[in-house]
């Protein structure tokens, strides 16, 4: 009993819940609710939390990002506070299939998801994620507080067109869809096929529905447009002029791009569909202080990094280099609601299936 004591007061449970969870099978497996550190609201929170994730001494955290962009994160977060993350990577669908099959099974090995608002929104429906309470949320912009705040926004990911600026001149950039259906666009043309279900949706949406679907079929029969799965993919396939052009794309990743010198830049056809993503921490977990912590890092000093990195950061009090471009944000409810029906018009327009 002794054992589990000091087990359940490093997880900074209240001595009421480590009777209830002593008995459990999660917590026999080390696994503990990470309730009671989230909502920890008193004056010495922060003391708390640090002094905890340095005994606890690690973090698991499953993540969507690409390494260039989390990587200096976590060694910043690693130097910081002398905890080892450990970071397992996979698409935000890969994710999601992980931490629903192991949530199910009674693991519980992640303790803090950062990936896309879709797949957070999934995990919140079945009661994976755990509401946090900080002092950082006042500084977020509204559309940041997510669920409950169950999962917080940390990024906007804006959909844009991206372009070879060797390959096609800026005054020749098409100001409607309507406008690709000029043969001069034809074998010039793909999209992001991965993670722009949001994109294409809302689009088409935009569009007056079935007219943006017939419209979009019109587009592929008479000119093409290649799928590629993954933003980075697709952005290096229009720097080399393979894709000329391509729609769904992050515009962050392209801005960075541009920066570093490569012939490639974006722009929006209407207002540009922005989906919030962000953090979210696990219900039930190792390593509570250490994910409070990581998840306070993420919305402060990860933010700064995230801006350098060209991101639509939502901590209003960083400087931000948001796209000069009106931004349509849209619901991730609606997106996981309609996922099957837009899966299966993706398929339809652009697969042809």
């Amino acid at each position: 009993m002794n054992k589990i004591f000091r087990l359940a007061a490093t997880a900074g449970l209240l001595s009421a819940t480590l009777t209830f969870m002593g008995s459990s099978p999660a917590f026999a497996a080390g696994y503990v609710s990470s309730e009671p550190v989230a909502q920890y609201s008193g004056a010495d929170r922060m003391q708390k939390l640090i002094a905890g994730a340095k005994e606890e001494g690690k973090l698991t955290v499953y993540s969507s990002l690409p390494p260039d962009d989390f990587d200096p994160v976590i060694r910043a977060f690693e130097q910081k506070y002398g905890v080892h993350v450990t970071v397992w990577r996979a698409s935000a669908s890969g994710i999601l299939q992980r931490a629903i099959s192991e949530g199910r099974a009674g693991r519980h090995e992640a303790d803090v998801f950062e990936t896309n608002g879709p797949q957070l929104e999934a995990m919140y429906r079945e009661k994976l994620l755990q509401p946090v309470s900080s002092p950082v949320l006042k500084s977020l912009i509204p559309a940041a507080i997510q669920d409950n705040n169950a999962w917080t926004a940390t990024r906007l990911n804006v959909f844009t067109v991206a372009y070879n600026t060797n390959l096609i001149k800026k005054a020749d950039l098409p100001k409607t869809y309507k406008e690709l259906l000029d043969p001069k666009w034809k074998g010039k043309l793909g999209v992001e096929g991965q993670d722009s279900l949001p994109w294409f949706a809302e689009t088409v949406h935009n569009l007056g529905g079935q007219p943006g679907i017939d419209l979009f079929k019109q587009i592929v029969a008479k000119n093409g447009v290649s799928v590629r799965r993954g933003h980075t993919l697709i952005a290096n396939l229009v720097a080399s002029g393979d894709v000329p052009m391509a729609f769904g794309i992050y515009n962050y990743k392209v801005q960075s791009m541009k920066e570093a010198g490569a012939p490639i830049d974006w722009f929006s056809i209407g207002p540009a569909i922005t989906q919030p993503n962000g953090v979210g921490v696990a219900h039930m977990l190792r390593h509570p202080n250490a994910a409070i912590l990581f998840y306070d890092f993420l919305l402060t000093d990860g933010q700064v990094m995230y801006a350098a990195h060209d991101m639509a950061v939502t901590n209003t009090t960083v400087k931000r280099k948001l796209p000069d471009v009106a931004m349509q944000i849209i619901s991730n409810k609606d997106i996981i609601d309609n996922q099957a029906k837009s899966q299966a018009l993706f398929d339809t327009v652009f697969n042809g299936t």
